[in-house]
């Protein structure tokens, strides 16, 4: 092979990078000499996301079918093997994306070390291929990609029985190769002369011109020769792929005035894209700066289209709305309009401003993080910046009420916020923790220094993972994070869920113990009064000797004709059933409060005869509890713990009494209000 091209057609989807296509098949085929590890690098728009994409054609059977490989340099042409792993990292967590590699294989472990300890005991290499590095995470100030170099991407590396390649930032790649063997990884920077290839300019602006690939027809497309002369001079002066691409999408959107043979407003990067196009609209390129700020620091998929004059406006200092009206044509070469599903209950009518009649919303991006990049580079004070856009998005929530808020407003906040350095201000509403897509506000929240945040912050912090593993809808999220304000000494917060959000919920958290140790056991019963009073309904708690205030007791406390087993039965003690020497607490079972001087041997427990008559049963797992409706077996309220369920009783009046290895509560089952399916 002399390294010649000209007798072979280049692959179709990217038109070149033979040299680049020739090391990443031979990654692929593990030739002799080939790196275990490839590591794809380059600028922002250096065209490496699309040189993987072309790549990962060749290694999926379905797409190898439609590809000419006959035609093609046989050296660029991977062997036919089964379609490798390809955790996108778009958006998602190190820990999702080290997950779903985990997924993918079957792997059983637990915990993150189980998963680098399966994949090292493999009997077999496997292939993982993660594109999107740079684009990780829910929120980007939280500076995700580095964590997933650190924690997924390194260690894959180190793991001898996985052949990885992954596209990274430059600034991290180095990182991913850091103490591997000599021979064992490779780096390949699309911006390093070896693998440049600056025909692939002129040929990708020459296609993008042409009618037959969907260009409109213009003097200078449509006539061959002007054609190729204008793609040969965009892509002669263009330094990258995207340059490349916002040159002809400047040329076509905007034609008027636009004379092919003056190679003065053809740019050269970025940011001359962005200049030279509003200059030849005869627009000054800060108003168009300004323009596509907002997307510029967009979080997720881009912002709703109508609050784009708004977010403007904010970080302009004065009305945008007459330069959006009219700036389509000046805009729109660097703007990227997404249609996603609006959610049902958006807004107080269900819909939110914008939604089309299909039940689809329109938000707009940009082109490219590239020009995220660049844009947010000449802005004076990015954090300035943003934090005009979180006065902008909470002015923008109807009433102060979450549950109303656009979601963009709702979700990604956060986002802006954690960006202004203004964060920890803005946890303190439990309308925001109950509404907010848990994924990106967690992972907002951890960014922040646990120092710098509020009590409701913290106990946020200590609820989120258990709303993420769950994928808790809202009514769900307002439950477990109202009980989880009761057991962090917040009852102000909890009473702001019930009584602000106008959510039925299907429970109330009347009160919670902290017990070091935990608790083992319980059972519901009651104190009889002196001489004729009332009852006094009670909780019993076994508890470890020495716990303050606990009475030691013999064994077998706590159980007996009541408590519940892990199965649901209405007998039994604890989740073990083991019964040795041990102590007591006695709590009033319906407010919060110790009953020191309690006579146990008083205490009178649900007959068998009353379990059986009440309205509500009760089923438990590990980790779960259900309380259900006798009569037709439906499921009232679902309630779910990030630690083990140790051991819970219902009373015959349905109050909830539950423990864990942090303590017990009790709560009041609304029978009557809307079910939860956990």
């Amino acid at each position: 092979m002399t390294g010649s091209t000209e007798d072979y057609a280049p692959h179709p989807h990217i038109g070149g990078r033979t040299a680049a296509l020739r090391a990443l098949a031979a990654w692929r085929a593990a030739a002799p000499g080939a790196p275990r590890v490839v590591v794809l690098t380059g600028d922002a728009g250096s065209g490496r996301s699309r040189l993987l994409t072309g790549f990962l054609m060749l290694c999926e059977p379905e797409y190898r079918k439609q590809l000419p490989l006959d035609a093609m340099d046989p050296s660029t042409v991977p062997p036919e093997l089964p379609a490798p792993a390809v955790p996108s990292a778009e958006g998602l967590t190190a820990a999702q994306v080290l997950w779903l590699i985990a997924d993918h294989f079957g792997l059983r472990a637990t915990g993150v070390q189980g998963v680098y300890a399966e994949l090292a005991a493999l009997d077999e290499p496997v292939t993982v291929v993660v594109p999107d590095v740079d684009r990780a995470g829910p929120v980007r100030a939280a500076d995700e990609p580095a964590r997933l170099v650190r924690e997924v991407l390194a260690p894959l590396a180190a793991t001898g029985t996985v052949r990885l390649m992954a596209e990274v930032p430059r600034p991290l790649a180095a990182e991913v190769t850091e103490g591997l063997p000599p021979g064992t990884a490779q780096i390949i920077d699309l911006d390093a002369p070896e693998w440049a290839d600056p025909d692939l300019l002129v040929r990708y602006a020459q296609a993008a011109l042409d009618p037959e690939f969907g260009a409109p027809e213009l003097p200078f497309t449509v006539d061959p020769a002007a054609r190729l002369a204008l793609g040969a001079a965009i892509g002669r002066r263009a330094g990258s792929p995207l340059v490349v691409q916002l040159a002809v999408h400047c040329a076509l959107m905007a034609p008027e005035g636009f004379d092919p043979a003056d190679e003065r407003f053809l740019p050269t990067s970025v940011g001359t894209a962005l200049d030279l196009h509003a200059r030849r609209l005869g627009t000054d390129s800060q108003t168009l700066r300004l323009l596509l700020a907002p997307l510029a620091l967009a979080e997720a998929e881009g912002i709703p289209v109508q609050l784009w004059s708004r977010l403007a406006s904010a970080v302009a200092g004065h009305d945008m709305s007459p330069a959006i009206a009219g700036g389509m044509l000046l805009a729109g070469p660097f703007v990227q309009p997404v249609e996603v599903p609006a959610e049902a209950g958006e807004g107080s009518d269900g819909s939110a401003e914008g939604d089309s009649a299909d039940g689809e919303r329109t938000l707009l991006r940009l082109l490219h993080p590239a020009l995220a990049e660049e844009i947010r580079a000449g802005l004076p004070n990015v954090s300035a910046a943003q934090t005009q856009i979180a006065m902008a998005l909470l002015e923008a929530v109807p009433d102060q009420d979450w549950g109303k808020a656009d979601p963009y407003v709702r979700d990604h906040i956060a986002g802006h916020t954690l960006e202004a350095g203004l964060l920890p201000q803005l946890l303190t509403d439990p309308g925001l923790f109950v509404h907010a897509d848990p994924v990106p506000l967690r992972a907002a929240v951890e960014a922040v220094p646990l120092e710098q945040l509020g009590a409701p912050a913290r106990t946020y912090l200590r609820t989120a993972p258990l709303l993420t593993r769950t994928q808790a809808p809202t009514l769900l999220r307002a439950a477990l994070l109202e009980t989880a304000f009761v057991e962090d000494g917040l009852p102000e917060y909890a009473e702001a869920i019930h009584g602000r959000l106008g959510l039925d919920l299907p429970w109330q958290t009347l009160w919670s113990l902290p017990v070091a140790g935990g608790v083992s056991a319980v059972t519901v019963g009651s104190l009889p009064g002196a001489e004729g009073a009332g009852a006094t309904p009670v909780a019993v708690l076994v508890v470890p000797p020495g716990t303050p205030g606990a009475r030691p007791v013999g064994a077998g406390a706590g159980g007996g004709e009541s408590g519940t087993t892990a199965e649901g039965g209405e007998s039994g003690t604890t989740a073990e059933g083991g019964k040795s020497e041990t102590a007591v607490l006695v709590h009033h079972l319906v407010q919060p409060g110790l009953l020191d001087d309690a006579d146990l041997d008083r205490i009178v427990r649900p007959s068998e005869e009353e379990r059986a008559a009440a309205p509500l049963g009760l089923s438990r797992g590990g980790d779960y509890l259900r309380v259900w409706n006798r009569a037709d077996q439906e499921v009232v309220a679902a309630l779910i713990s990030d630690t083990p369920f140790t051991a819970a009783d219902l009373s015959p009046d349905g109050i909830l009494l539950v423990a864990t290895e942090r303590g017990a509560k009790a709560l009041r089952i609304r029978a009557a209000g809307a079910g939860i399916a956990s």
